[in-house]
């Protein structure tokens, strides 16, 4: 799933190949990709993209005078650059496509989402605010206003585990699960540590823990072309989706805590004093 760091790649890719540029058409392909109906998706053409924006991991294209395209790429979803687009429109069929956007230019984007579970999501309204992940979205953790104080405020209430808290999106805009995996692993803490535990040493390791981890892996991905952002996601990952690997920090084994639809990686030796987390489906939680 993109997150914060490929998300904001996106949208500088995007700022530098759309903005001055009109939208000559916009194609459906997968209705169900579609949330809202009013203003249509005819309301975008004619209009030239002005700004491309962020909030969290959705990115909306602003038009002039107009309506705003937004997008979340969920799971499976991802943004595909055309330096020119097929002649003719699209195919409705069984295929990855969901939605074509054209350019005056020839070029243009396909969003596609890959696998059985559709989430991928497009909304065209008048506010970023009326889509409604939008609204419920907490702070940017790379905004110039969250500071450590803030962040300490909003962990302070907090009863769950930090794996579910930072993962969460009304708490915290941005963060996904395998962030949330480098960003403990980075704090030295376990996943399951409970939130509103941490003593103030911690919470400012873990702060700074999620602003480097975060601010490096935007830098990693800045000006990589749309196309080999996952790839350069993968390859900046220490923890997450390398079970059996060693840890490059102390070698010891990596770890994997299996969920119903998810998995967390994590070192033994460098976030749990040694010792391996209880797998969520055979047993308790340890701490």
């Amino acid at each position: 799933m993109p997150e914060l760091p490929e998300v904001e790649a996106l949208k500088d890719f995007l700022t530098e190949h759309l903005v001055g540029h009109e939208i000559v058409r916009v194609l459906p392909v997968a209705i169900s990709v579609l949330k809202t109906y009013d203003p249509p998706l005819t309301a975008l053409e004619g209009r030239e993209v002005t700004a491309v924006h962020r909030y969290g991991k959705f990115l909306g294209l602003r038009t002039a005078d107009g309506p705003f395209l937004v997008t979340h790429l969920a799971r499976a979803g991802w943004l595909h650059w055309r330096d020119r687009l097929p002649d003719g429109p699209p195919r409705p069929g069984k295929g990855p496509l969901a939605l074509r956007v054209a350019l005056e230019t020839g070029e243009g984007f396909d969003l596609t989402e890959a696998g059985t579970q559709k989430r991928l999501a497009v909304y065209v309204v008048q506010d970023p605010a009326q889509v409604p992940g939008i609204a419920r979205l907490g702070p940017d953790p790379l905004a110039d206003d969250f500071d450590e104080e803030r962040f300490a405020g909003l962990l302070a209430a907090e009863r769950r585990q930090l794996k579910g808290a930072l993962r969460d999106q009304s708490l915290i805009a941005g963060v996904g699960n395998a962030y949330s995996d480098e960003i403990l692993h980075a704090a030295k803490m376990s996943p399951f540590k409970r939130a509103a535990s941490l003593t103030p040493e911690e919470t400012s390791r873990l702060y700074l823990a999620l602003r480097s981890t975060l601010t490096e892996a935007v830098e990693r991905s800045r000006g990589v072309a749309a196309g080999r952002l996952k790839a350069e996601k993968k390859s900046g990952l220490r923890v997450h989706g390398r079970t059996g690997e060693p840890c490059p920090v102390c070698g010891d084994t990596v770890r994997e805590v299996s969920f119903s639809d998810s998995s967390l990686q994590y070192c033994p030796t460098c976030q749990t004093g040694g010792r391996p987390l209880a797998d969520r489906r055979l047993s308790r939680l340890l701490k």
